[in-house]
Order: structure tokens, then C-alpha cells, then sequence
């Protein structure tokens, strides 16, 4: 049966939002989504993501045993469930009790390097939402989203790209400022 429904995702016989209505009653479904986040069907994979992402928002604890393959999908090939992967990651951690995402840090804080303007702002905005929920984090967040100041232009990554990632980080400081020990560092940005 549940090979049958990412078959189905993947054809379009299922949309994402009656998938969706299942998952949330039946929360087996879940596994089956984050394998789908790895098919080799476009729709599947990103059908998949999606609704994780959704869910992982409402329902982060239920997300959550399912950490460790999440955390792997952040070496995709594909940007797309990267960017998914660090959404729901940035969305499971409030109940992260075994501090998976501190063993990973480094890796999703090295997102802030990359050559795509989509992937450094998402990677800004997740931290937010991290810090707000791991305030022990806010100051290696804080050092790690000021360094964008210093990221390299490429042909994906331009000027302009540049003041949307400065956006974002002033919208991501703005959801931990008050907890910030150093803010005169934050100005500099």
C-alpha cells in the first residue's frame, strides 16, 4: 500500500494535498515520504518534501524520530530537498532533545557559503528560527550570519543577490535580537 501512494504522488493520481489530509491521520505515512524525498521522480521527490515541510511545522514531534534520514538529505544532489531538509530541520528542532542538530551545525551552517543566492537566504532564515529555539546557539549563529558580509560574488551569487541575503539576516536577527548578548557586531552587517 504505501509503495502504492508515492507511486501514485509521483503520477499525479494523488496530489500533495490529499496526501497531505492521510498523513495527518495516519501518521505511518511519514517514512514513506521521507524516502519519497529521495525518489528519482521529480514529483515524488518534491511532492514529498513539501508535504514534510508542512508537517514538520505542525507536528514537529512527530517528525522527529525520523531526524537522522533527514539530516542525510542535506547531501542531496538536488538544491531543492536541501532547502526542504533545512526547512524541516530549522521546523523539528524545538523538540530536538537528543541535540542531533548541534552534531551537524557546522554542515548546515557551511550552506551560508554556497554559490546560490536561494540556498545562503534559506540557510539565514532557518538559523533564525534555530536560534529561537537553541538559544545556547545564538552567538555561533550571530558570528556565522554576520560572515555573509564577506561572501563571494559568482555567477549565481551577484551584487544583488548580496542585499536580498542582507535582508534576510536582518529579518532572521530580527527573531532572536533581544537574546543576542553582542549586538553592536550585529550592525556591522
Amino acid at each position: 500500500m504505501y509503495d502504492d501512494v508515492l507511486k501514485k504522488l509521483g503520477n499525479k493520481e494523488l496530489t500533495k494535498e490529499k496526501l497531505h489530509q492521510m498523513v495527518e491521520h495516519n501518521f505511518e505515512l511519514i517514512p514513506v515520504l521521507v524516502e519519497g524525498m529521495s525518489s528519482q521522480k521529480a514529483n515524488t521527490r518534491y511532492g514529498s518534501g513539501k508535504i514534510l515541510m508542512d508537517l514538520s511545522e505542525k507536528y514537529p514531534e512527530k517528525l522527529y524520530p525520523y531526524i537522522d534520514s533527514i539530516l542525510e538529505l542535506l547531501d542531496s544532489k538536488y538544491r531543492i530537498i536541501i532547502w526542504n531538509s533545512m526547512a524541516i530541520i530549522a521546523n523539528i528542532t524545538p523538540v530536538d532533545t537528543e541535540k542531533k542538530f548541534d552534531t551537524i551545525f557546522n554542515k548546515y551552517s557551511s550552506f551560508l557559503k554556497d554559490e546560490y543566492m536561494i540556498t545562503v537566504a534559506n540557510t539565514i532564515e532557518n538559523l533564525g528560527k534555530i536560534a529561537k529555539t537553541k538559544p545556547y546557539l545564538i552567538q555561533k549563529i550571530t558570528k556565522e550570519i554576520l560572515e555573509v558580509k564577506n561572501i563571494k560574488l559568482t555567477p549565481h551569487l551577484t551584487e544583488e543577490c548580496k542585499k536580498v541575503i542582507a535582508e534576510k539576516a536582518i529579518g532572521s536577527f530580527e527573531l532572536f535580537f533581544d537574546n543576542i548578548e553582542e549586538k553592536k557586531k550585529c550592525y556591522l552587517l
